[in-house]
């Protein structure tokens, strides 16, 4: 079931980026400016940011079977419909019915690997969870890249169609997993406070990010500060209705001292991920160091692997030895990358010196995410794992957003140029405030609890011999009963 949830999460959340690429193409094919072929980017994010709050409430409401099968209906439909897309109009409809159905798996992967896994063995596979969220965003542009440049961008849509259904077809047949359900009731008002406040906050950012901080005709402030009052509404509204026990989104996760640490380390993590990694980087690697689109995607490919592949590993690990001895070096590599790039880059740097510190960047990354994310889960009592996976998804949708609209208006003001398109000098100064962030992300590690060590020897001990771990209560009690 397992591998199932993964593969489909994969193929959904590689959808999310695969379109970067042909952006350039649509504008010519569709008919339609540049900044507003970039809402097919844009929308599909914003969506994934309003959906994934109600998650919470869903994952209670439904069965897995029955949340897993409709949203890779909606993925499939969106697909279909993207392929089709006679003009921009559809084509975002079809993207934004591909994000509804993206937006609903993630929370459903975590929060059943949390119910079926023991606490011993939820490391190792939080590390494949990781190899969907990190790399499947990172190698979208290097295929779509691929496919465009021997098919067309509809293509990207038909070759991906086939796997999302041999995924439902097969979830329907295998996706058996029990669970309690509760008739909690909609709050509508919260649903719409939900979609006003994180939708105005990401549209407000997204518009700094794609303007580099003007030319938009509203003003990016404003949406911003309405969701700003949106979510201050919608936060006391849950607050309310969650002593009743039917808050849309529980927020009794931030309650606990691991979750709200991990849920830090995580936001700051995801704004140098997706800014840096997937903006800074390719901008200056194209307009500093002149390199091709094909060279600058296979430039970024190193690095993707290396987290992919540390994803088990590092699992496995964490299962052994708890977050802390994880998370603070991997958040040392991460800040020594961050102002390696900030000191080391120019106009005279070769491709070769990036790679190397991307690769480095992403080392810590991958020391960093699978521990962030099971040890944030791993904290909180079973009743409130979907609300706490629905937390953690719609902060890394916002963070990523909050790091690139930062990070590009920085580039844009700090550029030498009259023009305000980033340059060399402003790329510096956005690498100047990553690395003041990397130093904020290693002194938030020091923060993440030590594993207890009663709790950590015998959980070890039944992860070497394939049998669930005994918590430590029990263990106490049993020798208690031996002794009398």
């Amino acid at each position: 079931m397992i591998a199932v949830l993964v593969m489909s999460a994969f193929v959904m959340i590689l959808n999310e980026t695969i379109l970067s690429v042909a952006l350039r193409d649509l504008t010519v094919d569709l008919g339609v400016s540049t900044t507003t072929v970039q809402w097919l980017t844009s929308g599909f994010l914003l969506t994934m940011a309003v959906v994934i709050p109600t998650t919470g409430f869903l994952l209670e409401r439904f069965t897995p079977r029955q949340i897993f099968l409709a949203s890779l209906t909606l993925f499939s439909a969106g697909t279909l419909l993207s392929a089709l897309a006679p003009g921009f109009a559809v084509l975002l409809v079809g993207r934004v019915i591909q994000a509804c159905g993206t937006a609903v798996m993630l929370p459903l992967l975590m929060t059943s690997v949390m119910r079926m896994i023991p606490p011993a063995k939820r490391g190792a596979t939080m590390g494949t969870i990781t190899i969907v969220i990190a790399v499947a965003p990172a190698l979208g542009p290097t295929i779509g890249g691929a496919v465009l440049s021997s098919l067309g961008w509809r293509w990207m849509f038909w070759l991906v169609l086939p796997l999302s259904l041999l995924a439902l077809v097969i979830g329907s047949a295998r996706m058996r997993l029990g669970s309690e359900t509760r008739a909690v009731p909609l709050d509508v008002l919260s649903v719409i406070l939900s979609a006003v406040g994180f939708g105005g906050v990401l549209y407000g950012l997204s518009s700094i990010g794609e303007s580099g901080g003007g030319g938009h005709p509203v003003p990016p402030w404003a949406p911003i500060a309405v969701g700003l009052l949106a979510l201050g509404v919608f936060v006391a509204r849950q607050l309310r209705l969650q002593r009743q026990d039917r808050a849309l989104l529980d927020l009794r996760p931030l309650t606990h001292r691991p979750f709200v640490v991990a849920l830090v380390l995580t936001a700051l993590l995801f704004m140098c991920l997706l800014a840096v990694a997937g903006i800074l980087l390719p901008l200056y690697l194209q307009t500093v160091l002149e390199t091709s689109t094909f060279v600058s995607g296979l430039a970024v490919l190193p690095g993707g692997l290396v987290l992919g592949l540390l994803g088990r590993p590092v699992g496995r690990l964490f299962d052994r030895v708890g977050a802390r001895p994880l998370v603070v070096p991997g958040a040392l590599a991460m800040a020594v990358a961050l102002w390696l790039f900030a000191t080391l880059l120019g106009p005279e740097s070769s491709v070769a010196t990036v790679v190397g510190i991307h690769m480095l960047l992403m080392a810590g990354f991958g020391l960093m995410m699978t521990p962030l994310m099971t040890e944030s889960l791993g904290s909180l009592p079973d009743h409130l794992y979907s609300h706490g996976s629905a937390i953690l998804s719609t902060l890394q949708q916002v963070a990523g957003a909050f790091g690139t609209a930062v990070f590009v208006t920085v580039a844009s003001m700090g550029a030498a140029q009259s023009s305000g398109a980033p340059d060399a000098e402003g790329l510096h100064t956005a690498f100047l405030v990553a690395g003041g962030l990397g130093v904020l992300a290693f002194l938030a590690s020091l923060f993440v609890r030590r594993r207890p060590q009663a709790a950590a020897e015998p959980e070890a001990r039944a992860a070497d011999a394939g049998e669930p771990a005994v918590p430590a209560g029990a263990a106490k009690e049993k020798a208690g009963e031996v002794a009398s």
